[in-house]
């Protein structure tokens, strides 16, 4: 008998390539006993430049609430099972699985490509979501400090945007974040699933500790950058216990405000989740995937605008309930915060002033 744990894949997410819809021909492991078993899993992260012509993105969906996004890399290291941002890896010839993980798109030249974005004239200036894909912090960061360019040609332009983030390098950037705050052209949300350090290190292998989490919504509050906590996804039979500890935690260190949102598997998503419940929590797999089901009516994800979210049924329902209680008893009431619009400053605008003047 093959025990399951002697082939996890430590330090990784997926445990699984799944197979990309855009193909026509499937590639994987399907004889256990095969003696290249191991082939196609590289355990070493890929980077790979691309330079795209545009950077700032549409948003469409009406659950997001922002206008745009942009997202320097594609691709995550961070190696969340349950990111939804998995399945737009296949548009590239990747899979959802190992490889959305392993391979990382590093978009270069963006800061020229989102100045342009920024100086067309008919512009339309509403909050920029940074990232809307995957997280602008991750590791490679360090290094290529896209994000910090990004950060700041906004602050150049005077553009609000908004950041959320599961890694404590976005602390490095507190100086560009502070200038931005000063006039309401920034908000910030930290992303906590739980408090338990060992589901994080089975969920979010590659991310930093909640602990340090937690201070970075600490430190942002000190420099009165305005921060909230985003409890996400909640997952029940795994996370969903702790929501009022996340909130509770983060209120302390200075969140203003909170959101959440159900886990939805859709996609590839499903099948890497999947197998990573069932040789991660093997006892309780069936109960927490029927669980997540019920939130969908019957389905693990449901794609519907305004459902889709937060979901909906009995389960859903005393998640949102615990979610609110939770918020009101250790934040009160979530407060508002509004981008500031008028501050923009583009080559346009700056000549109409010149002409104004």
């Amino acid at each position: 008998m093959i025990n399951q744990q002697d082939s996890y894949l430590k330090g990784r997410g997926a445990q699984i390539n799944t197979h990309n819809r855009f193909e026509k021909h499937e590639n994987g492991i399907f004889h256990i006993e095969g003696i290249d078993e191991e082939a196609g899993f590289v355990s070493k992260t890929q980077y790979i430049p691309t330079h795209p012509k545009t950077f700032i993105n549409k948003v469409d969906s009406p659950d997001v609430g922002l206008a745009y996004s942009m997202n320097p890399y594609q691709g995550c290291e961070h190696g969340c099972l349950y990111c939804y941002a998995r399945n737009s890896h296949e548009y590239w010839g990747y899979s959802a699985g190992l490889d959305f993980e392993q391979k990382i798109l590093v978009k270069q030249g963006i800061v020229a490509a989102m100045e342009k974005q920024l100086n067309q004239k008919k512009w339309e200036v509403l909050p920029i979501m940074l990232s809307g894909n995957t997280d602008c912090y991750q590791p490679i960061e360090k290094k290529m400090q896209l994000t910090r360019g990004i950060l700041q040609t906004v602050l150049k332009y005077k553009h609000p945007v908004s950041l959320i983030t599961k890694n404590s390098l976005i602390l490095r950037d507190i100086d560009l974040l502070q200038e931005l705050a000063k006039d309401n052209l920034v908000h910030v949300m930290v992303t906590v699933t739980c408090t338990d350090e060992r589901v994080r290190l089975q969920l979010e292998p590659r991310t930093t500790t909640y602990k340090q989490r937690f201070k970075i919504i600490e430190e942002l509050n000190k420099k009165n950058i305005p921060v909230g906590v985003m409890v996400a996804p909640i997952i029940p039979g795994i996370t969903s216990h702790d929501v009022p500890n996340v909130i509770k935690t983060a209120a302390q260190n200075g969140a203003k405000r909170a959101g959440y949102t159900l886990v939805r598997l859709n996609g590839a998503i499903a099948t890497v989740f999947k197998d990573w419940l069932e040789k991660t929590y093997p006892d309780r797999a069936q109960k927490v995937w029927n669980q997540i089901a019920a939130c969908h009516g019957g389905q693990v994800n449901d794609s519907r605008a305004g459902t889709r979210m937060q979901g909906e049924g009995n389960i859903a329902e005393i998640i949102r309930n615990l979610f609110r209680v939770s918020v009101k008893k250790y934040i009160g009431e979530n407060q508002s915060f509004r981008f500031n619009t008028q501050a923009f400053f583009n080559r346009h605008s700056a000549q109409i002033k010149l002409f104004d003047e």
